[in-house]
Formats: C-alpha cells, sequence, structure tokens
C-alpha cells in the first residue's frame, strides 16, 4: 500500500498532491491537516518536546519563546517563573529606548560575579543597565537607580551572600529590590547561596523562584536571560 507523502512533503500545491503515490491529486489529505495542527499547538508556555533531566531529576524542556534552533531547556520551575516576565517583556515591546537588563546586585559583587554576568550578557548582544558604567561620578545613585528601573525591560537580582547582608542592613540593595518587586519584572539569580537562605531575609523575593548557579552555569543562566529578553 503507498504511503501519503503529507507529513514529510506536504500537499500544499497541486503539483505536490500529484506526485503523492497515495493520494494523486484527490484534494487536501485530511491526516496533514491533523498532523499540522498537531505541530503547531495552541499557546503553552512549554514546548513539545522533553530533552533532558536536571541534576535534581527534574524534566527540562524548551520555552515557548525558545527560537527553533535553541538548544536551551528550563526546568518547570524555571518554566512557571519566566513565562509572566516573558509576557511583561512582550507588552513593553512597543516602548522606546529600552535597556534589555536592570542588573541589581550588591556592591561588593561588582567587580566579581556581578561583572561577569554583565559581560556575559553584554557578549551576547544584550544591553544592561550597570553601576559600574551607568552611575557618574557626583550623581545621585537613588536617582540613577530609579532612572535605570524605568528603563529597563527586565530586572534581575544576584543574590549571594554579600547581598544578603546587605539587604539585612537596608542598603542600597534593598531599595533597588522594593522596586523591582512591585513592578512584577523580576528575576532572581541565586550565586554562592541558597534559596533557603533567601527566604530568611527576603520571604517575599524567596517565594519566587528563579535561577540558581547551583543548577546552571553563569554561562547557562546568560544564555537563558538573553533568550527571555530577546524579541
Amino acid at each position: 500500500m503507498s504511503r501519503c507523502t503529507a507529513p514529510v512533503h506536504g500537499h500544499r500545491t497541486a503539483s505536490a498532491r500529484e506526485n503523492c503515490p497515495a493520494c494523486g491529486g484527490r484534494g487536501s489529505y485530511r491526516g496533514y491537516n491533523s498532523y499540522q495542527s498537531y505541530s503547531s499547538p495552541a499557546y503553552s508556555p512549554y514546548s513539545s518536546s522533553v530533552s533532558s533531566s536536571s541534576s535534581t531529576g527534574q524534566s527540562r524542556t524548551k520555552a515557548r519563546w525558545s527560537s527553533v534552533g535553541s538548544s536551551i531547556l528550563y526546568t518547570p520551575a524555571e518554566i512557571r517563573t519566566l513565562t509572566p516576565v516573558r509576557e511583561n517583556i512582550e507588552k513593553r515591546s512597543d516602548l522606546p529606548d529600552l535597556r534589555d537588563v536592570f542588573l541589581c546586585h550588591a556592591w561588593d559583587d561588582r567587580k566579581d560575579s556581578a561583572k561577569e554576568l554583565h559581560d556575559l550578557l553584554e557578549s551576547k548582544g544584550i544591553s544592561v543597565w550597570f553601576s559600574e558604567k551607568d552611575v557618574l561620578l557626583g550623581s545621585s545613585l537613588l536617582r540613577e537607580i530609579d532612572k535605570g528601573l524605568a528603563k529597563s525591560r527586565v530586572g534581575i537580582v544576584l543574590v549571594t551572600p554579600s547581598f544578603l547582608k546587605r539587604v539585612k542592613g537596608e542598603g542600597i540593595a534593598d531599595k533597588e529590590l522594593s522596586a523591582l518587586l512591585a513592578r512584577d519584572l523580576l528575576v532572581p539569580i541565586v550565586h554562592n547561596t541558597t534559596f533557603d537562605d533567601l527566604r530568611e531575609v527576603s520571604p517575599l523575593l524567596g517565594s519566587r523562584s528563579g535561577l540558581n548557579t547551583i543548577e546552571d552555569s553563569m554561562v547557562d543562566i546568560a544564555d537563558k536571560l538573553a533568550e527571555l529578553v530577546t524579541l
């Protein structure tokens, strides 16, 4: 029995239908329509294929904003956290002159982990608001932070032991954190600490899952953030 070529070659033209050994030009192939519908699902934050597992045994999958050729995979918790952030990024896509990312970090991390993340993002073509380069000498830090937040698509908080210490002391990092939480455009990045430690200092921020360098390298996290903000 001849096999229909629709799932491979399609029946979108008359010549394609004529050349099919099964259909021989008898019009559209109903089975192909079903196949086409299956391969183009209704909106979902998940893609249709699960390709890997994380170190904690969780399945990983592509996100619905992943590009066709992307090999970046996410855990279900990451998908839940990042989906509303992505939706807000899309809603703000028509706003002019926005930086892609506002990087909130502790002052003590400005020359190591914060700079590493900043440099990785910029190497991928992502524009980053970073206090080390965006706050001029003599400027009001709080005023510049407010401007940076207002002109960024998404905020990321680099949560480190130094950051937790600064939040306890209600320093600048805490003021940035409050503004980011109010905007609902926030992704915590936990590095060299845990979400349990974060919850002890900031239950509100700690109640949100995010990205974690225990699960992924800083390079992998930069890849996920770059994919998240790319429209």
